[in-house]
């Protein structure tokens, strides 16, 4: 592997004008086919094998409902001491149905005098608009139309909210969060190469990544079903990885131009080496992204599978165009203070003798005074991390899960202004309707038994009569329950009346189905938790055998699964913790604690474990190359953290900043999620893998890279660490020597 790619670092250097020209034909080429293909699908959402699923498409069919247009549910209360019946406040009403109706997109407008959809004490109603497009196909304009017919009808008197996915959420993200993260991510790395050049390849090579990736998804969106929303993913982590992979290319090929080498060989040997450990690492992160598809959500595994092909892009890009603009300016990526080094003519004898005593009388870099003060005290550092985190795991005990309702949003906003208006009005439960779906030869009369069976049931608050099709063979009827749709008693109720419906199923010759939105997330939430530990054996397991395959070790493998388990397991304790129970709810911003949202866990294993593994291989692959040059096991580690501890810090730096910058969005989904990627990145990088793994290091020795001789004969050597490389190229290693060059003290 290190051979191969060592030839394709070199020729990318030498041939750098032909291979930059060609990965601008890739972007030119993708970009013209996303400008002129159609237009993607718009996002629908589907569990497939799920009963509320099932009934969801039979309503699909079924003439009287309408399942697929965006609705706004507006809410209307008459001013104090009057009533909507009042003549005068009944004219405001039919207006503000009135100007519903005629906004754009709209394709009807309930009114609530002839729905009867006005509370028992007559001072609050509502309608409901009905569109003739979905909730993202609702244009700016009809934002608009909604918006002003409201304020208008406020304007009366009249306390108006909206509600309902037609409704535009205030504090959507706006864009300004990656923007923050993108010059966050540069200001660290000119800190951290001491050159803008330098500086500027990682996020040029990102960016180009990520654009490449992202036009391919929308010139095949059309061709595989992939919507806009299919790309959220494979933008975030295509620039994560992107910047990662990059970074430490150039790095190696500084330290690889500091200690003497030719450029161009320079070039081979950081692809060669730091190439291979970034080629397992995408390949790691590709299994996480690709494993989505265990959930057996579509829009997950489209997400997933984007997100890999993007992944995939940066590491080519990361092995042929970082080492090609190398060759354009390869002495200007080295700081301006050693530059000097590289031009006019070689020093002397006596002036290399000087510059030797110089070298030798500088200060360790921080790294490597890190890894010295681990190695001295293992045991002491692998206690207070693992404590730590596990002290800050507890709260994950008390996880609950569920989906973003209005419920849960600021109550400043309309749409929980509305949501609590209904609740007041007409009962916590009218906010999470369940619709039974009942399949007979005379479902009208199977559908008024169900309906008196069910009214019957223990938290039912009313069922409304049935309404067949015009075949007779389908009916529907509407459940309230008397408890809101967020609430534990709900979900109790929903198991509760599928089971009693599957009796009254067999003993009427009926197929009785239970759906609605509230069924649809508690069936949802449900299959995320089913899918969860599948889906970590699965990512865990194949990431396993690679690593196995990078280090030729079996703790090394198992030490960076348990080590991820145990970042992940503390970041879920501290998210609990902030946006469940509320702690320094005012810090952050958040106005309501609630339920963490049932995608968050699988989504952020999918993306920390990429970004784990990335930092892992980076770490250990330096070692592993020192140990396998002759180093000792602790001169091992300090090589590593020589090389890679202050690149490894830098990237997830930028990593904690860009997503830190979603924190400070106003909608607290987008809060949840920049959270618990930026905690999750923290405890990984700098808990886990900066203090923890060297510390484990220190403790096994020579054991932690023991593999059984059968598995050693039995696995193909990927010579990651360059081992036969250097035979091929007939350079004597240097790593080991290394550490006694710079008289860096490790304990006897």
């Amino acid at each position: 592997m290190a051979t191969f790619l060592y030839k394709v670092g070199r020729l990318a250097f030498r041939r750098r004008g032909l291979v930059s020209l060609l990965w601008l034909a890739v972007l030119v080429g993708v970009g013209f086919a996303a400008s002129t293909a159609p237009p993607p699908p718009t996002d629908t959402f589907s569990m497939p094998g799920t009963e509320s699923q099932e009934a969801f498409d039979l309503l699909k069919e079924f003439p009287a409902m309408s399942v697929d247009g965006a609705t706004a549910r507006v809410v209307v209360r008459a001013p104090a001491g009057a009533k909507l019946s009042d003549p005068a406040e009944k004219a405001k009403v039919e207006n503000l149905v009135g100007a519903l109706a005629e906004a754009q997109d709209v394709a009807s407008a309930s009114d609530p005098f002839k729905t009867g959809a006005l509370s028992q004490d007559g001072t609050t109603a509502y309608a409901v608009a009905t569109y003739n497009v979905s909730a993202l196909e609702v244009s700016d304009e009809a934002h608009r139309n909604l918006d002003a017919a409201l304020a208008e009808a406020r304007t009366t008197g009249l306390v108006v909210e909206a509600g309902g996915d037609a409704v535009k959420v205030e504090g959507a993200p706006g864009g300004g969060a990656e923007g923050i993260g993108i010059l966050v991510s540069a200001f660290v790395l000119v800190l951290t190469f001491g050159s803008m050049i330098a500086a500027g390849m990682p996020l040029l090579t990102a960016v180009m990544g990520v654009a490449i990736g992202g036009a391919a998804i929308t010139a095949l969106g059309s061709t595989l079903g992939l919507s806009s929303t299919t790309s959220t993913l494979a933008l975030m982590i295509g620039l994560a990885v992107g910047i990662d992979y990059a970074l430490f290319i150039v790095s190696r090929y500084r330290s690889e131009l500091a200690e003497g080498r030719e450029r161009q060989d320079a070039a081979g040997r950081a692809v060669g080496t730091a190439g291979s450990a970034v080629v397992f690492a995408g390949l790691t992160v590709i299994v996480a992204l690709a494993g989505l598809g265990v959930v057996n959500i579509p829009m997950l595994t489209k997400m997933g599978l984007a997100a890999a092909g993007t992944v995939a892009v940066s590491v080519l890009i990361a092995i042929t165009l970082v080492p090609a603009l190398l060759g354009f300016a390869p002495i200007k990526v080295m700081p301006r203070r050693e530059r000097k080094r590289f031009y006019g003519k070689p020093l002397t004898e006596r002036q290399q003798r000087k510059a030797d005593k110089r070298a030798a009388r500088r200060k360790p870099n921080l790294g490597t005074r890190w890894a010295s003060f681990v190695v001295r005290r293992p045991l002491a550092v692998l206690l207070l991390g693992v404590v730590g985190l596990g002290v800050v795991a507890v709260p994950a005990t008390g996880l609950q899960l569920g989906l973003p309702g209005e419920g849960a949003m600021a109550p400043d906003t309309t749409q929980r202004k509305a949501y609590d208006m209904l609740s007041e009005s007409f009962g916590a439960g009218f906010n999470g309707p369940l619709m039974v779906t009942v399949q007979a030869e005379d479902a009208a009369t199977a559908a008024a038994t169900v309906g008196k069976e069910l009214a019957t049931v223990e938290g039912v608050a009313a069922v409304t009569p049935a309404t067949p099709d015009d075949k007779g063979d389908t009916a529907v009827l509407t459940l309230v329950p008397k408890t809101g749709p967020a609430e534990p008693e709900t979900e109790e109720l929903v198991a509760k009346i599928r089971g009693i419906a599957d009796g009254l199923g067999t003993d009427h010759g009926a197929e009785i189905l239970v759906t609605g939105q509230t069924a649809l997330f508690i069936d949802f939430s449900r299959t995320l938790d089913d899918a969860m530990l599948p889906y970590l054996g699965l990512v865990v397991g194949l990431a396993f055998l690679l690593l196995v395959l990078v280090f030729r070790s079996l703790l090394v493998p198992l030490k960076a699964a348990l080590g991820f388990l145990l970042s992940v397991r503390a970041a879920l304790g501290a998210v609990v913790a902030v946006f469940q129970w509320g702690w320094l709810s005012d810090v952050f911003g958040i106005d309501q604690p609630g339920p963490i949202m049932s995608t968050l866990p699988i989504f952020m294993i999918g993306v920390v474990f990429g970004l784990a593994m990335d930092y892992e291989v980076f770490l250990v692959t330096r070692m592993r190359e020192a140990y396998a040059h002759g180093a000792r096991p602790d001169e091992a580690v300090i090589t590593g953290f020589r090389y890679g501890g202050r690149v490894v810090g830098a990237a997830a730096i930028i990593m904690v900043s860009v997503f830190s910058g979603f924190i400070m969005e106003v909608n607290v989904f987008v809060k949840m999620v920049g959270f618990s990627l930026a905690i999750a990145v923290l405890f990984d990088a700098f808990v886990v893998r900066m203090a923890l793994v060297p510390a484990l290091f220190a403790l096994l020795g020579r054991s932690a890279w023991w593999l059984p001789r059968w598995l050693d004969r039995l696995l193909p050597n990927m010579d990651v660490e360059g081992e036969k490389l250097n035979h091929v190229l007939g350079t004597a290693p240097l790593p080991a020597q290394q550490c006694r060059e710079q008289q860096i003290h490790i304990p006897g």
